[in-house]
């Protein structure tokens, strides 16, 4: 009773006094019904994301890594707008300092040395030089997968792979989908207790105090009540029952076909010239390296046109849409 009694009031108070919308840039509405690439097959999407992220951790080549971070972060920006570019300055570039500052105070190696730190090992130019690309190899794969968080909806997890490890696949798109949930709901709750003067930022210690309690208090009430409901629905649809068949609204298209031999073509060649050592590189002891040359271009190539499929995607398809609405 208690439990109810608190959903029914967080729903009145939310009623009262709304949260206020996000604005967005860009266009109205979610950031994903302007994403084309999103409207792919998941098939297409797991398997970009698989290529795009397992090559920015194994490729080193300080090329390769500019054009996965330049194309990591336009598409991370696509996606998010403004918020992700504040959400970049504020987090993602103290980051980036910080890992390129610290390599060189524990990595030593390399023939280049330009000054002696105050415990006397050698400050080297091959260790700031691996610090900085290490750096840029972890913000390139945290955007990757901010990435995937955002196009790679527990729908398609499932769809992908409900069939093949069930009980798996519904663990990990509840846990993929966790955190988003209780942030929206938490900003929820908040703002409906801000109406009726239970702010955490107001009043003394002691008030701030019992109004977090209380909003707490009222998320866990939501969070189990949440979690039953779900029981009951996966109950009520025969989850786990054999021979349960199952809907779904993602089928393949042309499109997806073509977008599919275009990821598996790129990345062919691209590890073709990894195989070769068409982009060999190396930082230690000494920096060597493979920068021109036919084979080395056309790789580079390759990977800029993997990497900025979909960015190609939007942006023909925004042209499209101006286009069409221009002769309205």
């Amino acid at each position: 009773m208690v439990m109810i009694n608190a959903k029914l009031s967080a729903q009145a108070q939310t009623k009262l006094c709304p949260p206020k919308p996000e604005a967005r840039s860009g266009c109205s509405g979610s950031p994903l019904a302007r994403d084309a690439f999103a409207g792919f097959h998941p098939l297409v999407n797991l398997l970009y994301f698989v290529t795009v992220i397992g090559f920015a951790m194994f490729f080193m080549h300080p090329v390769c890594l500019a054009i996965s971070f330049v194309c990591a972060v336009a598409y991370s920006v696509y996606l998010g707008g403004k918020k992700t570019v504040r959400v970049g300055l504020r987090f993602m570039l103290p980051m980036l300092v910080f890992t390129a500052l610290l390599n060189p105070l524990f990595n030593h190696q390399g023939v280049t040395i330009l000054a002696y730190l105050p415990n006397g090992n050698p400050l080297t130019l091959e260790s700031i030089l691996y610090g900085i690309a290490a750096a840029v190899m972890l913000i390139t794969v945290i955007a990757w997968f901010s990435c995937w968080n955002a196009v790679m909806t527990s729908d398609k997890f499932i769809y992908l792979f409900g069939r093949i490890i069930p009980a798996l696949s519904l663990i990990l798109s509840m846990a993929l989908r966790l955190v988003p949930r209780f942030r929206a709901q938490v900003k929820v709750i908040s703002n409906a207790q801000k109406c009726i003067g239970r702010n955490v930022s107001s009043g003394n210690l002691l008030q701030k105090v019992r109004h977090g309690a209380r909003i707490l208090s009222i998320m866990v009430t939501w969070a189990l009540e949440n979690a039953i409901e779900t029981a009951d629905s996966m109950k009520g649809r025969g989850y786990g029952l054999p021979g349960r068949t199952v809907f779904s609204i993602f089928r393949t298209q042309r499109r997806d076909v073509y977008a599919m031999a275009y990821i598996l073509v790129c990345a062919a060649f691209i590890i073709a010239g990894a195989a070769t050592g068409a982009y060999h590189f190396r930082y230690f002891p000494s920096v060597r390296g493979q920068w021109a040359g036919g084979t080395t271009v056309a790789v580079f190539a390759a990977y800029f046109a993997l990497a900025a499929l979909p960015l190609i995607v939007n942006l023909k398809e925004d042209l499209t849409w101006k286009r069409i609405e221009s002769k309205t």
